[in-house]
């Protein structure tokens, strides 16, 4: 976990399932011991895996308390509220505003004025160009995709900073360079260009935390009452309103003047589509003016990953475009350029041999062009993209799906090949799904060599044609209890059955035990020790008998022996 970063997973809830790979269009993603990460220098906090996480395990850096400190310096700090909130919150803009500054902000201005000025530029841009493509600033997730993984295009990014940082550079031109800005809005990205342009802009903050601050501090937003200073500063915006809506920037650039109307505008939002967007253009050989207004969300800024709304987007954007004001005449100049550089970046992909990919393809049993599945399921497009991730470290074997079920089953298969009882799983069906080898032998004894050497062996074969017993399998299914019988006799034989439930009335499993030669061999041995125990007795008896003899004798001897002591000596004197 790096909480650094604006993006970040907490491991203890992260549950391996890949998902966040799977969207992730960058694959900035790694595993490791079973656990999800963002790889930071890959990641263009476009948030897509912060919304799609089933768990909630991946998060968003929280910057509220950078926001308090700048507060507690007893600095004036202004907020720069993105154009998206009218949709979000639902309130007159007096009550944002009074909100906004009962958590301690000296004044509240629109980002939306900062776009103004950048559509004026561009639009100027386009007038005093020949020929080109143009691609928009205004989203950092674009942006940053770009610099890293399309760096060819890092020349076509219309040379201006985004709107948001060009009104803060607006902000501390009007009401002093010692000002603090901090943005809010739905976007993630905005805190990469905080941290990257802290002279400007101080903190970002989204939506989500605005929220939280405002729970935190007991602030109702719909019940506060604002007073004569509840309103925007410098002044409010205009037509830089619809910025977050897909389109908006391309309507406000024509409205700013386009003067022989030869420039094509193409709007594109989402990275996949954008992706697909560039694919087999060639910058150097178009010969008229094309301007793109890229976004990284699908829709706009209005489906930011930390919009914090779930209200309808058609509601949306109906308020934002019913609470947008347009002028009469927009200048030709802008009052305010922020310029800035696209450095490219590209991410270094790592080249492996034949070799590597042989080898690493052999360690998820992939042997064959044909084990070759491309499933996805692992989040990779293809098996080879997979093993790549694999030997740089940023994937695990347990992430190939095909792989682990041959080795659960294989696994489960042993398993059953060596219980020595007989082992059977039957479906809602009374069908059978899966029969070990001892289960034939004892039950399908006569047509062994047939069903062994199907490889399908007994699945299909009716459970009720197979074994007498078949009630016991139907009841669990439809009790999901389980059952035990002891001592079942079929035939000569006795078995022990013991049913239990897999998937409750669905699947159920048998595992039964011939008993017969153990209760044989049992009772012979309590026959023989009931043997012995009657000639024990009867030795007992016949020396008891002895003994009980002898006893008589010796009582006899010893009292004739007795009698003869006890003669008078006097009398034998007189004799």
């Amino acid at each position: 976990m790096n909480k650094l970063y604006p993006v970040y997973t907490l491991k203890n809830e992260c549950h391996d399932c890949f998902k966040c790979i799977r969207e992730c269009h960058i694959k900035a993603i790694k595993i490791q011991s079973n656990s999800a990460s963002v790889i930071n220098d890959r990641c263009i906090a476009c948030g897509h895996c912060v919304t799609v996480c089933p768990a909630g395990a991946k998060r968003v850096r929280n910057d509220i308390e950078k926001v308090k400190m700048l507060l507690l310096e007893h600095k004036k700090v202004y907020v720069s509220l993105a154009p998206s909130w009218v949709g979000v919150y639902d309130i007159p803009k007096e009550k944002m505003i009074a909100a906004l500054k009962k958590l301690g902000f000296s004044g509240v201005s629109e980002t939306a004025l900062g776009a103004q000025e950048v559509s004026i530029q561009t639009a100027k841009i386009l007038n005093q160009a020949e020929k080109g493509l143009f691609i928009s600033s205004a989203c950092p997730v674009i942006d940053d995709y770009i610099r890293l993984y399309k760096s060819e295009f890092s020349a076509n990014i219309v040379p201006i900073a985004s709107p948001a940082l060009t009104h803060a550079g607006m902000l501390k031109n009007s009401l002093g360079d010692d000002i603090s800005v901090v943005f809010i809005g739905p976007c993630i990205a905005k805190k990469n260009e905080a941290d990257e342009h802290p002279e400007l802009m101080s903190v970002a903050l989204t939506f989500d935390e605005l929220n939280y601050w405002f729970k935190e501090e007991f602030i109702d937003v719909e019940d506060i009452k604002p007073d004569e200073s509840s309103h925007f500063v410098p002044d409010h915006a205009y037509e830089g309103a619809i910025y977050p809506l897909e389109g908006g920037m391309n309507e406000t650039i024509r409205k700013a003047g386009i003067d022989k109307n030869d420039v094509t505008f193409i709007n594109v939002s989402s990275l996949e589509a954008f992706d697909k967007a560039l694919n087999g253009i060639e910058p150097d050989k178009i010969r008229n003016k094309i301007f793109v207004e890229a976004l990284g969300c699908t829709g706009g800024c209005i489906n930011g990953p930390c919009i914090s709304s779930g209200r309808s987007r058609i509601l949306i954007t109906s308020d934002i475009y019913s609470n947008t004001e347009y002028r009469e005449t927009i200048p030709k100049e802008p009052s305010m350029v922020v310029e800035k550089e696209y450095i490219p970046k590209p991410v270094k992909k790592s080249e492996y041999s034949l070799e590597q990919v042989v080898k690493a393809l052999r360690k998820i049993s992939k042997h064959s062009e044909s084990d070759e599945l491309n499933c996805g399921g692992c989040g990779y497009s293809t098996c080879r993209d997979f093993v790549n991730a694999l030997i740089s470290g940023d994937a695990e074997t347990s992430m190939c799906v095909s792989y682990m079920r041959k080795i659960a089953v294989r696994k489960a298969s042993a398993m059953l090949r060596c219980m020595p009882s007989a082992v059977v799983m039957v479906d809602s069906k009374l069908e059978v799904m899966e029969a070990n080898d001892s289960f034939i032998q004892m039950f399908c004894n006569d047509m062994y060599e047939i069903f062994s050497n199907r490889p399908e062996g007994l699945a299909g074969a009716s459970i009720e044609r197979l074994v007498p017993f078949s009630e016991f399998f139907k009841s669990s299914l439809d009790t999901g209890k389980d059952f035990h019988q002891e001592h079942y006799s079929i035939g000569d034989k006795l078995y022990d059955i013991s049913i239990f439930t897999i998937e409750f009335g669905e699947i159920v499993g048998g595992v039964i035990s011939d008993v017969t030669k153990s209760e044989l061999d049992r009772s012979k041995i309590a026959k023989k020790a009931r043997d012995v125990i009657t000639k024990n007795i009867a030795t007992v008896q016949e020396i008891a008998s002895l003994l009980g003899e002898h006893m008589v004798e010796t009582e006899l001897l010893l009292n004739s022996i007795a009698e003869g002591f006890d003669t008078n000596p006097s009398e034998d004197k007189k004799t």
